[in-house]
């Protein structure tokens, strides 16, 4: 294994929301024993950003390139549904649509 782990660092507007995409995409272990995958939810360190942000934080170590990036596209395809069921059904984020939506009329 590569001694370097790649980091993707994923922003989420809530502690709740990182730790149920964290829970979600956990369970799916990665198919090769040549790439190693450790996912955790860390606080934001931007400045700028919401203090109840938090980061879904996702370390790879793969033996070759290839391997690495095979693993990062299936991970995002995951990423994505998780994403998209949050957007379609998630309580906090149907109130924060509804709350825009009534900002913008």
């Amino acid at each position: 294994m590569s001694s370097d782990p790649k980091q993707l660092r994923i922003p989420f507007p809530t502690p709740r929301l990182a730790s149920t995409a964290l829970k979600a995409l956990q369970v799916d272990p990665e198919l090769s024993p040549l790439v190693q995958r450790h996912l955790s939810v860390v606080s934001s360190s931007s400045p700028s950003s919401d203090d109840h942000a938090e980061v879904l934080q996702v370390e790879y170590q793969a033996t070759t390139n290839r391997m690495l990036r095979v693993a990062v596209n299936s991970f995002m395809e995951g990423l994505k549904l998780v994403l998209e069921v949050m957007e379609q059904l998630d309580v906090d984020v149907l109130a924060a649509d509804k709350a825009n939506s009534i900002k913008s009329s």
